[in-house]
This record gives C-alpha cells, structure tokens and sequence, in this order.
C-alpha cells in the first residue's frame, strides 16, 4: 500500500500558507486531504503546531477520534463528529499562523490510530501524545510556511 498522505489545495508542502487562513485574514483552517489511510485505521488524529514559536512548541490545532473514511476536512472546518483538544492559547479550535517576527514554519500533523481515543476537549496535545503512544500505525506531515523575513 502507498504511503499515507496530507494534501491541501491551499498550498504545496513547504510553501507559503495564504494570507487568509492566518490571524492576518480570515483565520480558518486550509482545506485539508487525506489519503492511503491503511487498512485498520480505527480513528485519526491532527495537529497543526509551529516548532519555531519563541517559547517552544505552539500547537494551534489539535482533533482526534476523525473517522478513518474522512478523506476531507473542508475550509473552515467545524467538525462535530470529532474531538477538538485545547491548543495553546487554551481554546477548543483552529488558531491560524499568526509569528511574532520572522517566518515560522506551521506543520500539520496526521496520526492514523489503531483505536478511538478516550480523550476530553480538555486535553491537550501532551496528553494525546500519551495517548497514541503505540497505536500509531501510520503518519503523515504537510509543512506549510508563515511570516515576514
């Protein structure tokens, strides 16, 4: 089977995040795809975080217990049928590109899992590392860039 895949529409790996999925626009979540989720997959899971935030890691986005046959989240997603953790401003939802200086890249991260997650919203992605921890049966990254420099 071919390896698994994160794709959007918006913008190429390793390529400039449009303005208006940013704090800078309209801060909504790109469109994103997934594909050649493996056989077994019983949830998914996703984090957008920035590795280059002044403080360390900065997680933005955090969902998990995404069905296995969801092959799209659209723009502006507001998923219902998943668990949206707290990203590190503390809130349960998309917080888009928004670097203090320089450009920042802005990874997001797919978890194919070989169960569903007994996770609170209240967790956060320290707790959903514990979590997955042995049930990752298969990953994928898309790294999309922000900012000025």
């Amino acid at each position: 089977m071919e390896k698994m895949r994160l794709i959007s529409p918006a913008f190429q790996d390793n390529g400039r995040i449009p303005a208006r999925y940013t704090c800078d626009g309209d801060n909504m979540n790109p469109e994103l795809r997934f594909e050649n989720v493996p056989a077994g997959t019983k949830s998914l899971a996703l984090v957008m975080e920035d590795p280059d935030a002044p403080n360390g890691l900065w997680v933005h986005w955090i969902l998990w217990n995404i069905g296995p046959r969801v092959t799209t989240l659209v723009e502006q997603a507001e998923p219902r049928e998943v668990v949206i953790g707290k990203n590190s401003w503390g809130h349960n939802q998309y917080g888009g590109p928004c670097p203090p200086s320089g450009s920042h890249r802005y990874i997001f991260r797919l978890y194919a899992l070989d169960t569903t997650l007994d996770l609170a919203g209240t967790a956060g992605k320290g707790q959903l590392d514990v979590a997955t921890q042995d049930h990752i049966l298969a990953e994928a990254a898309l790294t999309g860039l922000y900012g000025g420099g």
